[in-house]
């Protein structure tokens, strides 16, 4: 627990407790065989009194009460030596990972309001499998100690199951084959009734579940002090829903902390009058420092491979990853997994790749090693310009490698891929669902097509085989039907490109 003023930690702050587990007789032995010689007795006392707040029966939130039971219960005086006693115990449990604790400032009353959230043990394999964990203990204990108590937590397999694992097969059944779940038919009131029965952790309070995330001390540290946004960049502090547009952009351009700073210092990216994060401003921005650095990644990359004959291996930046909470995808909106793909993952991960990733990280797992250069400015252009959902761009990248993979002739260029988003900003497909739909509805067109086609081949065949008299061709008369075909997105570019070429024409003439 980091305190720079202990009259922010007070015993009359109030506190409330989060919990997500139970403790199970495993965790407790673990608490008082394995954390105990680490943290030491009165840090796992206090994990222990946290844990029992929240109702052992239920998970979620304690009550909001002041911090004073908690001294008085830990029998600490409320003064300056309990204050710290109590910050060390916290910081203990925090550093084995059995903590996690965060403030939430309140403006109404110009006050802290502090969260323990509380982090279940490590099972015993995971623990051992833990280094730092492992090496901290022994220090504690002594190395045949840690020896000891790892017999106490394992039973060993019987005589008659020793040395078969090789021969071990797994015979278990998957739940899809047991069980078919009815996708055609969506409750929407009861996965209403569950959303609104969740628990709402506070965004600025919930846990980081992934280490990649940059928060705002990792920006203000490197922001300059002199610069014109930095009042605008110190307002992200209490702006939740800003952090994640941040979140959100350097995960998709695998923006560094440093990287980020540089860009949010520039101008424009803040609106002069509220003082918001402009999204589309950052995006540009960002775009551009993304492409000249994939440049300069590649310059370097030959320039090594002159020097040592072999080419190293791309550097992988860090990975940021978004605020926003991934989305599941519905069963009847599964799209089939590409041959390239069906050795690395299954259709359910597949769908959720295609549903919640940048269209930058996805074109990244299409090509084993740079993604051509065209590829990224077609689908810039339909980023930044057309402003098409994130998740229609993975749907149609998906069905332009779909239809590379078939085995059909098309190519994929710019006036075809044009074509292929302009019918899907007319058509307003805006959502994952929708692009799903459009997919299908054009694969259906084009195999109407092919079988009429074919039919249409196979007469003609027929009729000029014949042994009869001289066979007469069908003459293909136009005839006027009610219903408008679909063009195909083939047929569509075509067009476009006659039409590019007359205009051309009548410019010269």
């Amino acid at each position: 627990m980091r305190m720079n003023n202990m009259l922010h930690f007070t015993e009359n702050h109030r506190y409330c407790v989060y919990r997500d587990f139970s403790l199970s007789p495993v965790d407790d032995k673990m608490l008082g065989l394995i954390y105990q010689p680490m943290v030491g007795a009165l840090a796992i006392a206090f994990y222990r009194l946290l844990a029992e707040q929240v109702p052992i029966d239920q998970v979620g939130y304690s009550a909001v009460e002041q911090q004073r039971g908690l001294f008085l219960t830990m029998g600490l005086e409320p003064g300056d030596k309990g204050r710290a006693c109590l910050i060390e115990q916290a910081s203990k449990l925090e550093a084995v990972g059995l903590l996690q604790t965060s403030r939430l400032y309140i403006p109404d009353s110009d006050d802290y309001l502090y969260e323990y959230e509380l982090q279940a043990p490590l099972s015993p394999a995971e623990f051992f499998r833990t280094q730092h964990l492992t090496l901290l203990l022994r220090d504690k204990i002594g190395k045949f100690a840690v020896l000891s108590l790892r017999e106490r937590f394992f039973r060993m397999e019987p005589g008659d199951m020793y040395g078969l694992t090789y021969n071990k097969e797994n015979i278990s059944v998957p739940f899809y084959e047991i069980f078919e779940l009815n996708a055609h038919s969506i409750d929407y009131e009861l996965e209403q009734a569950i959303a609104e029965t969740s628990i709402a952790r506070q965004p600025g309070l919930k846990a980081v579940e992934e280490e990649a995330a940059i928060n705002y001390a990792d920006i203000i540290l490197r922001f300059p002090r002199e610069s014109i946004n930095r009042a605008y960049v110190e307002k992200l502090r209490f702006d939740p829903e800003g952090m994640g547009v941040v979140n959100y952009v350097a995960h998709k351009y695998d923006l560094s902390v440093q990287d980020l700073s540089r860009l949010l210092d520039e101008d424009g990216v803040f609106d002069p009058v509220s003082g918001n994060l402009l999204l589309d401003e950052l995006q540009h921005k960002a775009n551009l420092h993304f492409r000249q650095g994939k440049r300069r990644r590649e310059e370097r990359e030959v320039a090594f491979a002159k020097v040592v004959s072999l080419r190293g291996e791309e550097l992988k930046g860090s990975e940021a990853v978004h605020a926003q909470e991934e989305v599941a995808v519905q069963m009847e909106y599964y799209v089939e997994v590409p041959p390239q793909f069906q050795s690395k993952c299954d259709v359910h991960q597949y769908n959720m790749m295609l549903r919640n990733e940048p269209y930058t990280r996805l074109l990244k797992t299409f090509f084993p090693g740079a993604v051509p250069d065209n590829l990224l400015d077609i689908f810039e252009k339909i980023d930044l310009n057309y402003k098409l959902p994130g998740e229609v761009i993975n749907v149609l990248i998906h069905y332009l490698m779909s239809l590379l993979t078939s085995g059909g002739e098309q190519r994929i260029n710019r006036n075809f891929v044009d074509a292929i988003a302009s019918n899907m900003l007319l058509k307003q497909i805006d959502t994952y669902e929708k692009a799903v739909q459009y997919i299908r509805d054009q694969a259906k067109v084009k195999d109407k097509a092919a079988a009429s086609s074919a039919a249409a081949a196979g007469g003609r065949g027929r009729a000029y085989g014949s042994r009869g008299g001289k066979p007469k061709p069908d003459i293909p008369i136009v005839q006027s039907t009610g219903a408008e075909q679909a063009v195909s997105e083939e047929e569509f570019a075509e067009l476009l490109k006659m039409a590019e070429q007359m205009k051309a024409s009548k410019k010269k003439g």
